[in-house]
C-alpha cells in the first residue's frame, strides 16, 4: 500500500473514530446531509463505522426550497439505499410561519436564513450533536474549529471559547439546552475527499461532473440560471459547459468551466487550480468576516 493509500486510511480511521466517538457520548445526535459531497463521504464514513448494523441516528437536511432538482433526487436516493431516517428542516417553512424574511433584490439568497431553520430544528428534534462535513482547509472561519465544536444555549458559536482536543480524547460534556458541532473531516483536504471517492467508488450527483446548463455571469462568477433568480441589466443567460465545484443553494454556488467528465479529471483539475474551492461561493464575498459571522449566530 503506497503512502497516498495509507494517509487516506489513516484519515478514515480518524473519521470513523470520531462518528463511533459521537455515537457514544451523545443521546440524539443527527448527520447534517446537504448533498454535497462532503456530506456523501460522511454518510459512507457513518455507514462503515456501525457496519453490519444500521446507522443509529438520523440525516438531517435544511431545505433552503433552492436546491438543484438534482441534489434533492440524489438524498431521496440515497435515504432509501441506506434505510436511515430522514429529518427536513425547511426555509419556506421558517418564511411563511414569519420566523425568517425573504431577502428581495438581485442578490437575495436564502442560504442565510437556514440559520433560524436549522436551530429551530435542533430545538423541535432535541440534538445534542450534530456531524457536519466542513474541514478546516475551507475557509479561515472553518480552520478554527475543534472535531467538537461546542455551540452555547442559543445555538451561537466562540471560537475563543473551544476546548482542547489532546490525545483524540473528546469532551461533549454540556449544560442542558447546549448542544455541539462534530466535524469529523476536519484534516482532510478537498483533495484528499476526492482521492477518497476515487478510491472508494463512491457514486455522486452529476453536478460535480461537467454538463450543460444555463448559466450567467455576475461579478465573475458563473451562476445557474432559475426563474426566480433577478438578473441585472447586461446580464445573459447562455448555455457552458460547467461543473459545481462544491454545492449549496443555487443563488450562492458557483459554477466552474470544465471539461472534467469523471473523477479522474476532477483530481488533475484540482491538482492544477490556484483558486480555493469556495472561491465561488457568493455567500463568503458578502463580507471579509461573513462566514465566522454566520458561524457565531449558529451556522453550519
Amino acid at each position: 500500500m503506497g503512502y497516498g493509500m495509507n494517509h487516506l486510511r489513516e484519515l478514515e480511521s480518524e473519521s470513523v473514530y470520531v462518528i463511533r466517538e459521537v455515537a457514544a457520548q451523545f443521546e440524539k445526535p443527527g448527520l447534517l446531509f446537504s448533498g454535497g459531497k462532503d456530506s456523501i463521504v460522511m454518510a459512507w464514513l457513518a455507514q462503515k463505522a456501525f457496519y453490519p448494523a444500521s446507522i443509529p441516528f438520523p440525516f438531517v437536511h435544511i431545505d433552503t426550497g433552492h436546491n438543484f432538482e438534482e441534489t434533492i433526487q440524489y438524498r431521496d436516493d440515497l435515504i432509501k439505499r441506506m434505510g436511515v431516517r430522514l429529518i427536513v428542516g425547511s426555509v419556506q417553512e421558517s418564511i411563511d410561519k414569519g420566523r425568517v424574511a425573504e431577502e428581495h433584490g438581485f442578490n437575495a439568497s436564502r442560504n442565510k436564513l437556514q440559520t433560524v431553520t436549522l436551530l429551530d430544528t435542533i430545538e423541535q428534534y432535541r440534538f445534542d450533536a450534530l456531524l457536519g462535513g466542513a474541514r478546516r482547509d475551507e475557509e479561515k472561519a472553518r480552520a478554527k474549529e475543534r472535531f467538537f465544536s461546542h455551540r452555547d444555549e442559543f445555538g451561537q458559536w466562540d471560537p475563543k471559547n473551544q476546548r482542547p482536543e489532546l490525545w483524540n480524547l473528546f469532551n461533549g460534556k454540556k449544560h442542558l439546552g447546549e448542544h455541539f458541532r462534530i466535524f469529523p473531516l476536519s484534516n482532510w483536504t478537498e483533495m484528499d475527499v476526492w482521492q477518497y471517492i476515487l478510491t472508494e467508488g463512491i457514486d455522486l450527483p452529476n453536478l460535480y461532473y461537467t454538463h450543460e446548463r444555463e448559466v450567467f455571469e455576475r461579478d465573475g462568477i458563473w451562476l445557474a440560471y432559475y426563474p426566480f433568480m433577478k438578473l441585472k441589466e447586461g446580464e445573459k443567460v447562455i448555455k457552458k459547459r460547467v461543473r459545481c465545484r462544491t454545492i449549496g443553494d443555487i443563488t450562492c454556488t458557483g459554477l466552474t468551466v470544465s471539461e472534467a467528465y469523471k473523477v479522474e479529471d476532477i483530481v488533475g483539475e484540482i491538482a492544477a487550480s490556484r483558486e480555493t474551492e469556495r472561491g465561488g461561493r457568493r455567500d463568503d464575498k458578502r463580507s471579509e468576516a461573513s462566514m465566522e459571522d454566520r458561524k457565531k449566530e449558529g451556522y453550519f
